[in-house]
């Protein structure tokens, strides 16, 4: 099938198909007029690395998974490479969870100390006319 056709079955643009391509995620052959061709498991491999992406995996991530997929969904097999490339990409996400966390607090304390702080002129300012410059 050509790219558009994919595109339709799929439910995904062709610039992404191309990108996913341009990746290694998706292969298509090239036919005597120079058009991508793909063949019928491109539909289920393309559904694939949608779920994937979902998950929150890069398209490096993926490649590396997609031996291991099966089904639309897809279930991932207990492949050893690919439980560490998951491993791994959960406690990046824990560590980018915990210093989200971090910042979050962190801000909401300067936010408690400013609502403390309302109605004090703090900094205080040379010219009783000037108004604080909002970040």
């Amino acid at each position: 099938m050509h790219i558009g056709e994919l595109s339709r079955r799929a439910g995904v643009n062709a610039h992404q198909l191309r990108y996913y391509e341009a990746q290694g995620l998706l292969k298509a052959d090239r036919g005597a007029n120079g058009y991508r061709e793909y063949d019928e498991t491109a539909v289920l491999r393309v559904k694939q690395i949608r779920h994937l992406l979902g998950a929150g995996l890069s398209s490096e991530d993926i490649a590396y998974l997609l031996p291991c997929a099966v089904g639309e969904v897809p279930e991932l097999l207990g492949c050893p490479e690919l439980l560490a490339a998951m491993r791994s990409r959960l406690q990046r996400l824990d560590d980018q969870m915990g210093r989200l966390a971090q910042s979050r607090a962190a801000l909401a304390d300067y936010i408690d100390a400013a609502d403390r702080m309302a109605g004090e002129n703090y900094p205080p300012f040379d010219d009783p006319d000037q108004e604080p410059v909002p970040a």
